[in-house]
Order: C-alpha cells, then structure tokens, then sequence
C-alpha cells in the first residue's frame, strides 16, 4: 500500500468515498493473483482510483 503521508487520495468509482491512500479509513480485500487490494469501506467495491 502507499504511505498515508503521500498525500494521495483514493476514490471509489463506484459510490465516490474518497479518503488518502494508506488509510485506516479503507478495508482490504486479497484476490489470489493481484494480492492485497484496497476495498471501499461504505460499498465493499475494490474499483477505485487515485489521483
């Protein structure tokens, strides 16, 4: 995961949460071949990006 501290923000595509990367704030979700992925903590969504 990216360090909280970089400053950049992570949105949901699919219900627009938005909170730093890194944070506490997302939950996570492991698929077998991509490893650990961030999941959107309001909707469960892992479709997300960042900018």
């Amino acid at each position: 995961m990216v360090d909280a501290s970089s400053g950049t923000e992570v949105t949901c595509f699919k219900c627009g949460f938005a909170a730093p990367a890194g944070s506490d704030d997302w939950d996570t979700a492991t698929h077998p071949s991509l490893g650990t992925l961030q999941r959107c903590p309001d909707c469960g969504s892992t479709d997300t990006t960042s900018g």
